[in-house]
């Protein structure tokens, strides 16, 4: 798989788990799922490590986590699958949303809104996935998942969705 653009640039962090998620060979990936994370179990609520901590402890992950400074944390590859998405559904009506979509995670609680550096290295990192899959759907997670989810927290959708266009 080609580097993506920020392991070049601004460098990914890889704090790759070997939980939550199942290995995958050549699987179809038509959808981004954006999410939020902050670990509620003690400590520093935006903390990496705590909140792979709190992620083990469920048996969950994500592709990527991008903390309050924009720093990307690759803990899944992209070709696996992540236990991100749980019991949901795409508008065109796929369940198996985990095994055709890759996860971002925003460090963002629900009082916090997302930072302008998070928001723009999101923007880079779906922008880069588009280019390398056929995306149908750059979704919330509320989107796949409604009266069950509510994240991304505080994040103004309608306005990502117009820099994405962009």
């Amino acid at each position: 798989m080609p580097a993506i653009w920020c392991q070049k640039e601004y460098g990914i962090v890889d704090k790759t788990v070997d939980f939550g998620m199942r290995k995958a060979e050549n699987r179809k990936i038509s959808a981004v799922i954006i999410h939020s994370t902050y670990n509620n179990s003690g400590g520093e609520k935006y903390n990496i490590d705590l909140i792979i901590k709190q992620f083990h402890r469920y048996n969950v992950s994500s592709h990527y986590v991008i903390d309050r400074e924009g720093i990307i944390y690759s803990l899944v590859n992209e070709k696996n699958i992540s236990f991100q998405a749980g019991k949901s559904s795409l508008p065109d009506g796929t369940t198996a949303v985990n095994t055709c979509s890759i996860g971002i995670e925003l460090m963002c609680s629900t009082e916090d809104s997302p930072t302008g550096e998070q928001l723009k290295s999101l923007l880079n990192l779906v922008k880069d996935i588009q280019s390398r899959y056929q995306i149908q759907y750059v979704l919330r997670h509320s989107d796949i998942a409604p009266g069950r989810k509510t994240d991304p927290w505080n994040m103004n959708w309608d306005d990502f969705l117009h820099d994405l266009a962009k």
